[in-house]
Order: C-alpha cells, then sequence, then structure tokens
C-alpha cells in the first residue's frame, strides 16, 4: 500500500505545476478561449493536463525572441543596408503601393523590391529539376532550410548535388526542422557534415535551448544560392512530392524561384534562423546586381511566433479585408479561426468572389474531418469551398483581386497563424497575377464545389464528430 504522505505530496506538487502553469498561461496568452480551455482542464485534470502544457501549451517561442535581440543589431545593420542598396515601389511612389501593401511592408520589416524575376513551378519534377540547376550552378555558397527532409530517391540527389558542390570549394549551410525531419537517419547527416557542409537542426541545435515541446516548428522551405537565386513555397525534399510513393495519392504542389533582390529578403529570414540554431553568424553577400533579371515587384513576408505581432494572421486578415473582387486560396489544411471565418464571411457579402480549394483526401483525419463544420458558416455567406479531386492538393496559393498574389508555406490553420515558422513571397506583378489566375483557375476545374448539403445529410454521429475535432483546432 503507497505511503499516504508520498501521495499527498505527489499531488500537492502537481496542482502547484498546474498553478505554474496558469501563472504562465495569464501572462502570456494571445486568445481568451484557449486560456480558458487551457485554465479549465489544469484545475480539472491536472494530471493530464499539466503534461500537455509542458508539449504543447507556449504561445510564444521565448528564446528565439531573445536571440532575435542578441543578434537584431546586426540583423538591422543588414536590413537597413537591403533598403538602402534596393529600389524599393515605396521610394518610387508608384500608385500601385497603396496603404495595404504599405502594411504587409511593415509587417515583415522588408521593402518591396523592383527588378525581380519569378517563375511559378507546378509540382515536384519542375521543382527539384530547379533546385539541382540552382545548386549546380552556384560559385560561392548554398543555404537550405526545410521543414522535411528525407534520405530517399529525392533526399539522395540533394545529398549528391551539395557534396559535389563541397568538392568545388561551394560552401553549404543546411539547416532542417527535427520533428518535420524526424525520421532522417543520422548518417545522412554525419555524411554531408564529413563532406564539409555546416548541418544545423532548428530544434536542438543548442543544449541550453531544448525544450520538450514539439510546438514553434520551422515550417519554412527554401533554398538561396549566391545571393541572387531563391526559392519558396510548399515542397519539402521527399518523393511524396513526385507522386511516386507506392499507395499515395499524387501530390498538386507549388514552388516558386526568385532571381533579384528579393532573394536577400529570404536570405535575412534564413540568416535568423540559422543564427537562433547554430549561433553563427555567416559572412554572406547582401548586394543584388547591379543589373536587375525582371521587372517584376516581389515582398519577403517570414511570420512566427517570435513576432511582435501574430504576422501570419494579419496577413490573411490584410488579404480577405481589402479584396475588392475576388480572394482565392488554396491551403491544404483550413481550420480557421473565428476572426478569418468572420472575415471570409463578410467578404462574400460584400459581394467578393471567395474561393477556398482544399484537398478532397487529407492526410490528416482530424483536419479533413474539422473542414467539414465550417459548411454551413462558409455555404450560407456564399463563401466558396472546393476540394481538389485528382489528388492531395498541397499547395499554399493566395489571389488577391488582380492586383497581387503570394505562394508559400502558410496553411488556413492556428499552427501557421500563431505557432510554425512561415515564409511567403508576394508579388505584385500583372505578369505573375496572370499566371498564378490562370493556375488557380485550372485547378478549380478539377475541384468540385461544396454544398451546405454535404455537412447536413451525413449522419448526427458523423457531424457531432466533426464539431468535436474542431475544439481542437487550436492543436491542429
Amino acid at each position: 500500500m503507497p505511503d499516504t504522505s508520498l501521495v499527498a505530496i505527489a499531488i500537492s506538487l502537481l496542482y502547484l505545476g498546474s498553478v505554474a502553469c496558469i501563472y504562465r498561461i495569464l501572462l502570456t496568452y494571445r486568445t481568451t478561449q484557449g486560456a480558458i480551455a487551457w485554465i479549465i482542464g489544469l484545475l480539472g485534470l491536472p494530471y493530464l493536463a499539466v503534461p500537455m502544457f509542458l508539449v504543447f501549451g507556449r504561445s510564444r517561442f521565448g528564446g528565439y525572441v531573445k536571440a532575435r535581440r542578441m543578434g537584431d543589431q546586426a540583423l538591422t545593420a543588414l536590413l537597413n543596408r537591403f533598403e538602402r542598396q534596393t529600389t524599393s515601389l515605396s521610394m518610387l511612389q508608384q500608385q500601385h503601393l497603396d496603404r495595404p501593401l504599405q502594411v504587409l511592408c511593415k509587417l515583415g520589416r522588408q521593402p518591396f523590391t523592383e527588378g525581380n524575376r519569378c517563375d511559378l513551378l507546378k509540382d515536384g519534377e519542375a521543382t527539384f529539376d530547379a533546385l539541382i540547376k540552382a545548386m549546380e550552378n552556384a560559385t560561392s555558397y548554398i543555404l537550405l532550410e526545410f521543414y522535411i527532409v528525407r534520405s530517399d530517391k529525392i533526399g539522395q540527389r540533394i545529398k549528391t548535388t551539395l557534396e559535389k558542390k563541397l568538392s568545388e570549394g561551394v560552401q553549404v549551410w543546411f539547416l532542417y526542422d527535427d520533428v518535420g525531419s524526424f525520421g532522417l537517419p543520422r548518417a545522412y547527416l554525419k555524411e554531408l557534415a564529413k563532406a564539409g557542409a555546416k548541418v544545423a537542426s532548428f530544434g536542438d541545435g543548442n543544449i541550453r535551448r531544448r525544450r520538450f515541446q514539439i510546438n514553434f516548428r520551422n515550417h519554412r522551405k527554401l533554398l538561396v544560392c549566391d545571393g541572387k537565386i531563391g526559392f519558396v513555397g510548399g515542397i519539402n525534399l521527399g518523393n511524396e512530392y513526385l507522386g511516386t510513393v507506392m499507395d499515395q495519392e499524387p501530390w498538386r504542389d507549388t514552388h516558386c524561384r526568385i532571381e533579384g533582390p528579393a532573394v536577400i529578403g529570404l536570405q535575412l529570414a534564413w540568416l535568423e534562423d540559422w543564427n537562433w540554431a547554430s549561433n553563427e553568424f555567416p559572412n554572406l553577400d547582401w548586394s543584388p546586381k547591379e543589373k536587375m533579371p525582371g521587372d517584376e515587384q516581389v515582398l519577403v513576408l517570414p511570420t512566427g511566433p517570435a513576432d511582435t505581432w501574430e504576422t501570419c494572421t494579419l496577413f490573411f486578415l490584410s488579404c480577405i479585408n481589402n479584396a475588392q473582387s475576388r480572394i482565392w486560396i488554396a491551403s491544404p489544411y483550413f481550420v480557421p479561426d473565428v476572426q478569418i471565418v468572420n472575415a471570409l464571411q463578410l467578404a462574400a457579402l460584400r459581394g467578393v468572389d471567395v474561393r477556398i480549394m482544399i484537398p478532397e483526401k487529407s492526410d490528416n483525419l482530424f483536419v479533413g474531418l474539422a473542414a467539414y463544420s465550417y459548411l454551413v458558416q462558409a455555404s450560407q455567406a456564399g463563401i466558396g469551398i472546393y476540394r481538389y479531386q485528382p489528388g492531395f492538393m498541397h499547395q499554399k496559393v493566395i489571389l488577391v483581386d488582380d492586383h497581387y498574389a503570394a505562394v508559400g508555406t502558410a496553411n488556413l490553420d492556428n499552427r501557421s497563424m500563431r505557432l510554425n515558422f512561415e515564409i511567403i513571397a508576394i508579388n505584385t506583378s500583372t505578369t505573375f497575377v496572370t499566371e498564378v489566375d490562370a493556375m488557380l483557375t485550372k485547378d478549380l476545374a478539377h475541384c468540385r464545389r461544396m454544398t451546405e448539403e454535404d455537412y447536413q445529410d451525413r449522419s448526427i454521429m458523423f457531424r457531432l464528430t466533426c464539431r468535436a475535432v474542431r475544439l481542437l483546432a487550436p492543436l491542429l
């Protein structure tokens, strides 16, 4: 029989831990609903809620904030130099740099830049071919940052290319997320390091920063070569993006190749992440080419839980609230919070063509079920929710009127809004917007529009399950 005094001590410690968690919540919470849910759980079921809070509960990435402040002087100097060396649209006072776009500049702490060339890359084969070509042509350095890296055919192809460039004297910095790349063999990383690459994990690169947390993932996917050519979008380094994995639906995704001064914005975001993960500040090229490769205007917008504001949420709200004729959003995960839902409803009610494209079959059961629970609200307001049929749609693309388009890594869910580090490239060029329009129009032709009946005609158990799962939205 257990000693009652030991049991009493254990229970007391458990409730002390619960009180400490509540104290933390009251100091740092971002949403009232989330704070109340945690507090109720911590008081009612502390033996379950305390361990869960340790894993899921933090709402701010404090360590990154401190690292940012420590390196902020050097990063700020680089940003100021970037603004001086590049031609921003605001400096030219072009009429289409209206207030919504100026707000996006302030959110990203970066300017729109002129003289860029952007190429849409549809699906894995085109993206990987372009990535490999850019790396093969690099002469000074290669910066990689991916959420998922696999040691499959694609992963080995990337590693072989990097090892070849290292043997030619090109420097390589390789940053990955330790949760997203959980299955990546250590041998893969050791072989890269042995060849001369600098390798770091975003989650546990520094022993002092380790936390028993699965939140705050680095969900960015980017590549920079020589500070001149960069890539950003939804594609990770794995065979699934080729649609060749056995028993798996083909993947539909979009990436973007950028050449020009906007690449420096990608490089700044990478540098901040690398500095956090490794405490290093590599010496890179920060001078854009004098001869610009194109005529497109691009803003790179990094977002994450270390930001002063909820940058990703504010980005989506700005896009939705300022849309005049249409807003089309492609996202594999659709679990928006109430303010995003309200903004979408208001946009539809004022006559904006609101279309949300999601996959027919989700790779996350809970996310797929939660999406059904929004159908009634969406249908009644005139919001179109379209399910992509041919396979799993993983692209993250936004089209606002004929004004601007964005390609990046952010989803319409809580993780992207508040927990993950994301990055988005926004382009105001008419040429680029037209290409995105054509691409999404083609994708929508392979979709079916969902109706209120898709939800209402299902069994009561299905509807209850969808509503119950929606309560988990902050964790999905």
